[in-house]
């Protein structure tokens, strides 16, 4: 919550910045975002690289039918939640009205003091096929020394992100906003966030209500009462806004549900870094109100919106524990593939992060409706 309250107050001293204060200050927050921003550029590679390929390598080789059922249940999840997001957002279009993208002509009044260029040292798809080759390359040669590398590489990038990056987003958001103020499309953006984050988390209630309707329906069991068992890691996730740390409230509700203790000890912590709905509904809900909003940007339909679906399912595997880790992984794809510039990466950031502890309960909620399905097909296997 204060990471929240610290974007907020980024966004408002950025329009304030933008609105009140002489230019050459203006500029020096302008000269941070430019900075800012490359930096997380340059580390976008390297988040896929490390945490994928750490993973990947890390997937327990025990019990091989559980971790095929439960890592395609996971997938399937993900990538079906991203795909009703962007039916839903395509079939409410007239909510999402205004502009978040300046024009030359008025962006060019902002100059950054300091011209700084920090190349990525690698492509993003360059990183994902190096991530997928040695991640499976290690997990079958169980190659230890080359996992312990790529697992020191994950915690150097997760270290970056939780002591530099993060604690500088309401610094960059700010620069952000302040251009927007300057140009004069700043409400325009305003008036669309409450309208994006209610969206993003009424998909959540809806994704894990039609989830737990179909589970208990098809298993014979009460609804409510599946929901009522995993309620307290619904409402733990929200608090911790991590589903690493819900764990074994998550544990104890699925044994809860009848889930078996092998099943559950397996399923449970696996999914926790794999099985993100909710976060594949939030970004595709804002990715594409930020699309609406964009006039330079084509609103893509829903045959080109799922190759992007089916990449974020893979990139956000082992996305890094601190707030905000998934969009974090998820910015290589808003670039390469749906074109994003800075301002619309920007308001995505700000946007994912301010209702980033709902997708996290959606995650975890849902975690416990795989952890059903992979037991009721362990038991048939029996």
């Amino acid at each position: 919550m204060s990471l929240i309250i610290k974007l907020i107050a980024g966004i408002l001293g950025g329009i304030l910045a933008g609105l009140y204060l002489p230019l050459g200050l203006t500029e020096l927050l302008y000269t941070a975002k430019v900075i800012i921003g490359q930096l997380i550029s340059f580390t976008i590679p390297l988040i896929i690289l490390f945490f994928i390929a750490s993973g990947i390598a890390g997937l327990p080789k025990t019990s091989g039918h559980l971790l095929g059922k439960t890592v395609g249940f996971a997938y399937s999840s993900t990538v079906i939640a991203g795909t009703l997001a962007v039916l839903l957002v395509l079939f409410a279009t007239g909510f999402f009205e205004g502009s978040i993208v300046y024009e030359a002509s008025k962006g060019a009044e902002l100059k950054g003091y300091i011209q700084l260029e920090i190349p990525p040292i690698m492509s993003v798809m360059t990183a994902l096929a190096a991530a997928f080759i040695f991640g499976i390359g290690i997990s079958q040669l169980n190659l230890g020394q080359l996992k312990d590398v790529v697992d020191q590489g994950r915690d150097v990038i997760d270290a970056l992100l939780a002591k530099v990056i993060i604690p500088a987003l309401p610094f960059y958001i700010a620069g952000v906003f302040a251009e927007m103020a300057v140009a004069g499309t700043v409400v325009d953006t305003l008036s669309t966030f409450g309208v994006v984050l209610v969206a993003a988390v009424g998909m959540h209630w809806l994704w894990l209500t039609t989830l737990f309707i179909v589970t208990g329906l098809m298993l014979k069991r009460s609804p409510l009462e599946l929901v009522k068992n995993m309620l307290p890691a619904y409402f733990t996730a929200i608090g911790t806004m991590s589903s690493a740390a819900t764990i074994p409230v998550s544990l104890r509700a699925s044994k809860a549900n009848g889930v078996s203790e092998e099943v559950a000890n397996f399923s449970v912590p696996l999914c926790a870094t794999i099985h993100l709905s909710g976060s594949t509904i939030t970004i595709v809900t804002c990715a594409m109100a930020v699309m609406f909003l964009s006039p330079t940007m084509v609103i893509p339909s829903l045959l080109e919106m799922l190759p992007f679906i089916f990449m974020l399912g893979v990139v956000m595997i082992a996305a890094p524990g601190a707030p905000g880790g998934a969009v974090m992984s998820a910015l290589g794809l808003l670039t390469s593939m749906l074109g994003f510039d800075e301002s619309a990466i920007a308001l995505m950031i700000a946007l994912y992060l301010a209702q980033d502890s709902f997708g996290t309960a959606c995650n975890v909620t849902g975690d416990g409706v795989i952890a059903l399905w992979v037991n009721r097909f362990s038991e048939k296997a029996e």
